[in-house]
């Protein structure tokens, strides 16, 4: 998966964090959603505009984030 075409970091969006598609839906939230047990279905039917590819991007971003390898660029 490429996650630049999913996860977006616009300096003037919520602070300049990582973003799903440009859209104000951070990946923070998004993984804090799953930490809570929110199931991707559950996700993507509270907010509509996403889709289950962009719950496997801002899990992929988090892992490459920790292992130190992620790439984004600024818009």
């Amino acid at each position: 998966m490429d996650i630049a075409e999913r996860i977006t970091i616009e300096p003037g969006k919520r602070g300049g964090r990582a973003c799903v598609r440009g859209m104000r839906i951070a990946v923070a939230d998004v993984l804090g959603w799953l930490a809570q047990g929110m199931t991707v279905a559950e996700i993507v039917a509270d907010y509509p505009e996403l889709e289950p590819e962009d719950v496997s991007a801002c899990l992929t971003f988090a892992a490459e984030r920790e292992r130190g390898t992620v790439t984004v660029h600024a818009a």
